[in-house]
């Protein structure tokens, strides 16, 4: 039946390219995805904006996506007109990752090059492939000399009423996804942007893809604009456009809940790895300073009893954090990576970006990696002290200059084999695809906020349970996980809340963020957990939540589910879940973290899980269960 079905889906489409031959002047044309299950219609109505429409399941889910360019040259914002439509063409995504949510991802499309002409006969390509999981488009453009892009038309039209998770777009991308249900909240917002265009189908809003040409972009419905309508605003007011210019990805993945948390849309449509050998990026858990003491690698004492910690857990990184230039008390950082490497833990480095925050106070080290030649002998240095990796922190924006800024790191990092942690800057854009040594971003209000003010303590529960349906979908997140003691403000989540966040964010190193005492005294299975917890995954399944007031998760590792659920409520709650899709034969014991009755311990059982379960979790609660299946 799936054969019959999917030859009857191509035959649909086929049509749909006879009806639209190259040379025929026509309103529209569409594209299904390779099961049927998306369709995409292109409509150039001739006294109105072109845009596309996408139905999922028959279902309409986005009426118009409003779609053009504009330069300072020409400018296709009026009625466009499709002057060719290319043949239909099949294409695969096979790819092997480092890190992720599976290492190994594999998606299908339906792909077809729209020719668009404005009324000045001036012509404009739209790229648009179709997955059964998602839509992808690009805009191609044959550029003029000293042709700049000065405005994209783009815009996604949300009706008042619908449910949509968005964060403000600030620097850093580090924002809360509050739920709102209308466009009276008007401003910028960031990416990535969650909607419910119809109950139990959900759509993100991204992009990928980009390059040593482009620049950013985000969402707007600022006053002056339709306050329903989100436009796509790049960073650069004028981006130089050259030769056949063509545009990042602009990503829409759709279906339920589950086909948006699984998908690797992301990386699918980003540039193919650029490195030849890879077997040296490791992912892995790493012990970290900052959380719990700001300025604590100023102390060589306090930076040993991390190293200490990571060997204890069996953790192969130390993060030596901000201010490592200024460490004293006994020794330097000299001194402290030949300690980490006699303790068989490979040490990583915090570097200032120096592009951002540079002024009075401003932490070093500073101006050690802005021009190529400092940055060969920064990283030939790290190299020879057997540093294995830099986080670079404080990046003002996603400019053309700062995107480069962000390559140039990683393919320099890459020669001396350094794996890099982009800070306080911008979202995955699917190059964790393309230089696999991105082992994790930020762009994340994460637990190193508890440092800063009293704003997540509040809201923790709920955020945690937005944030593996928003930010995480499109790549590995550094929320640093896992804080059973208080930073300098304390939370309020449970203990078997913050250990399932080790499992539910994804991140290619993991950052343990606790005081060693902590993690010492932690009993003995969850300590043991802690220890051998995978950073990356062979599979990852939605099991059951929403937005904001629960999830349920289950990651994969060779023959062992990691189940995690938290509850994202000031009230009890039933998780409820199924388990037939983690194809676990019935009888296979598991163990389960609880909470204990206070919420500050935890309760460890062996079970034997069913294809149904439930587990009652506390307020802001939540639960681990380790599920391996025996060979």
């Amino acid at each position: 039946m799936n054969r019959i079905y999917s030859f009857l889906a191509m035959a649909c489409v086929l049509l749909g390219v006879m009806a639209f031959p190259a040379g025929l002047r026509a309103e529209g044309g569409s594209v299904l995805s390779p099961s049927g299950r998306l369709h995409v219609e292109l409509s150039c109505p001739p006294d109105g904006e072109a845009g596309l429409s996408v139905r999922c399941g028959g279902q309409m889910l986005l009426h118009h996506v409003r779609i053009g360019l504009a330069t300072n040259l020409r400018d296709w914002g009026g009625p466009l007109t499709l002057h060719k439509v290319t043949s239909l063409r099949s294409h695969t995504d096979d790819y092997r990752m480092r890190t992720g949510k599976r290492l190994h991802c594999v998606n299908h499309a339906h792909e077809r090059t729209f020719v668009l002409h404005n009324s000045a006969g001036e012509e404009l390509e739209l790229s648009l492939r179709v997955y059964d999981d998602g839509v992808a488009f690009r805009y191609l453009l044959k550029a003029r000399p000293q042709e700049c892009l000065t405005a994209e038309y783009t815009a996604y039209e949300v009706p008042d009423g619908m449910n949509r998770w968005m964060q403000s777009h600030v620097v850093g991308n580090e924002g809360f996804f509050p739920l709102q249900t209308d466009g009276k909240k008007t401003g910028e917002w960031g990416y990535p942007a969650l909607f419910e265009p119809a109950e139990g189908r959900f759509l993100l809003v991204t992009e990928s893809g980009l390059g040593r040409t482009h620049c950013g972009s985000f969402l707007s419905n600022r006053p002056g604009t339709r306050s329903h309508r989100y436009q796509v605003c790049p960073v650069d007011r004028e981006l130089p456009v050259s030769g056949v210019w063509a545009s990042p990805w602009r990503v829409l993945i759709m279906g339920t809940l589950a086909d948006v948390v699984e998908s690797t849309l992301v990386t699918d449509v980003g540039e193919a790895c650029q490195l030849e050998d890879t077997t040296w990026i490791q992912p892995g858990k790493a012990a970290w300073i900052y959380w719990a003491y700001n300025h604590g690698t100023r102390d060589y004492a306090l930076v040993k009893s991390y190293i200490d910690l990571a060997a204890e857990m069996h953790w192969p990184y130390d993060l030596i954090d901000w201010e490592w230039d200024m460490m004293a008390h006994g020794g330097h950082v000299e001194e402290a990576l030949a300690y980490a490497r006699s303790k068989g833990v490979k040490p990583l480095l915090w570097y200032n970006s120096s592009t951002n925050w540079i002024g009075d106070g401003a932490p070093g080290p500073l101006f050690k990696l802005n021009k190529k030649a400092d940055r060969a002998e920064e990283f030939a240095w790290l190299e020879s002290q057997g540093v294995c990796g830099i986080k670079v922190d404080f990046f003002p924006d996603d400019s053309l200059s700062v995107v480069n800024y962000y390559l140039d790191l990683l393919e320099d990092a890459a020669r001396h084999k350094l794996l890099v942690n982009l800070h306080g800057g911008t979202i995955p854009k699917g190059w964790q695809r393309t230089y696999p040594n991105l082992i994790t971003q930020e762009a994340v209000y994460g637990a190193e906020w508890y440092n800063n003010n009293a704003r997540l303590t509040p809201r923790a529960a709920s955020h945690n349970a937005t944030l593996p349906f928003t930010r995480n979908v499109i790549g590995s997140m550094d929320y640093t996980p896992g804080t059973f003691s208080d930073s300098q403000h304390p939370h309020v989540t449970t203990h078997a809340h913050e250990l399932a966040l080790t499992v539910l964010f994804e991140s290619g190193i993991q950052h343990m963020p606790d005081r060693p005492e902590t993690y010492k005294n932690l009993p003995v299975g969850v300590k043991k957990l802690l220890e051998t917890l995978p950073a990356a995954w062979d599979d990852t399944r939605l099991l059951a939540g929403y937005p904001g007031q629960s999830v349920v998760l289950a990651r994969r590792k060779g023959n062992t589910w990691y189940v995690a659920g938290i509850n994202g409520k000031d009230q009890p709650v039933r998780l409820l879940f199924e388990t037939v899709r983690l194809g676990v034969p019935a009888g296979r014991q598991a163990t389960l973290f609880e909470d204990g009755a206070d919420g500050r311990s935890f309760r460890l059982t062996e079970v034997v899980p069913g294809s149904q379960m439930a587990v009652d979790c506390l307020p802001r609660g939540g639960f681990v269960m380790v599920w391996e299946e025996k060979p």
